[in-house]
């Protein structure tokens, strides 16, 4: 058996190509710099060079494959649209030509509850709600653009399925934890209306199982939620997060209203002046940080026999961050 997998150097790439191999899949992997072949590799798949527009070379490593695996997105809440309009858009929509070139079989795209941001409340949401006719621009307009493209090229030929985790958290975590763990340490961490209100989460090894169970059992067309099951308050979860890597439970809180305006304010300096790198805080963080977001994955655990097996006490107890996240500060 034979998969698949772009973004497989990334955090939840690569834990689902070990979950593959361990499977008995060979695995091959796009890898669109040397860091990346040797991380691929390192995990056990062969390396295909290129990035998303390398049509045929993406073609070309999916010849024989029964199965690909579409993790590959540019999932910031900051960013020029042009971007990722290239990544997520114009990168999906090579990836659908190159396995219908190369005669696969079925295709698993991950995809977000973002898709949804338009300002409206995310509470209970189910897949029977429609995209947004005004989605926020940037990640949540191409990731629904994205959507819309992978259920276009469901066919005969090639079946396709959406997974849309809600968070996803664990080991290895290269981006929220360490932003967090910075935050901690450097006494400026706040949550919003002191995070009393409820998330959805996917530990990465329950999102695998759902990408696996997606691409074995996934009527073709559906689109299917992933989560740990029951939801958590913010607060709760962060400081359970934060305790597993030696850190204090967060105190700071801004008000809702606050963290709004200095969002903006925020957002309007980074575009006029302009200033490089990311602001402190974006419109996008506060939507995704500042207001309850579940969703329910009924569906998941009714059509493909999904469980979210690792609870988020076991995803707890095994949490680590990257190689380089410091250790807890002394004192």
């Amino acid at each position: 058996m034979r998969a698949f997998v772009t973004g497989g150097s990334g955090f939840l790439g690569g834990h689902l190509i070990r979950a593959l191999i361990e499977r008995g899949y060979a695995v091959r992997a796009l890898a669109r710099s040397d860091r990346a072949v040797q991380a691929v590799e390192a995990l056990g798949a062969k390396a295909v060079n290129g990035d998303l527009a390398a049509t045929d070379a993406m073609a070309d490593g999916m010849r024989g494959c029964a199965v690909a695996y579409h993790c590959a997105a540019l999932a910031e809440d900051w960013g020029e649209l042009a971007r990722f309009e290239q990544v997520n858009v114009e990168g999906t929509r090579c990836v659908l030509q190159a396995a219908r070139t190369a005669g696969v079989r079925k295709l698993v795209h991950v995809s977000t509850e973002a898709v949804y941001l338009d300002g409206s409340p995310l509470v209970g949401v189910t897949e029977s709600r429609p995209l947004p006719e005004r989605p926020l621009p940037g990640y949540p307009s191409t990731k629904g653009a994205a959507e819309r493209l992978v259920l276009q090229a469901n066919s005969a030929e090639l079946a396709t399925v959406i997974v849309r985790p809600r968070l996803i958290w664990g080991r290895d975590d290269p981006k929220i934890l360490p932003r967090l763990v910075e935050a901690s340490d450097g006494g400026w961490l706040r949550l919003i209306d002191g995070g009393r209100f409820k998330t959805s989460t996917c530990h990465v090894d329950n999102c695998v199982e759902g990408m696996l169970l997606a691409g074995e059992r996934g009527e073709p067309g559906r689109v299917f939620f992933l989560t740990d099951g029951e939801d958590v308050l913010v607060h709760d979860f962060m400081a359970q997060v934060l305790g597993a890597v030696g850190r204090p439970a967060p105190t700071g809180s801004i008000p809702l209203w606050a963290a709004t305006w200095l969002a903006r304010i925020c957002a309007l300096l980074w575009r006029l002046l302009p200033l490089k790198g990311t602001p402190p805080l974006t419109p996008m963080a506060v939507l995704l940080s500042g207001h309850e977001i579940t969703v329910v994955d009924r569906r998941a655990r009714t059509e493909l026999g999904y469980q979210g097996r690792v609870t988020r006490d076991e995803g707890l107890a095994t949490l680590t961050g990257p190689p380089d996240l410091p250790p807890p500060p002394s004192g």
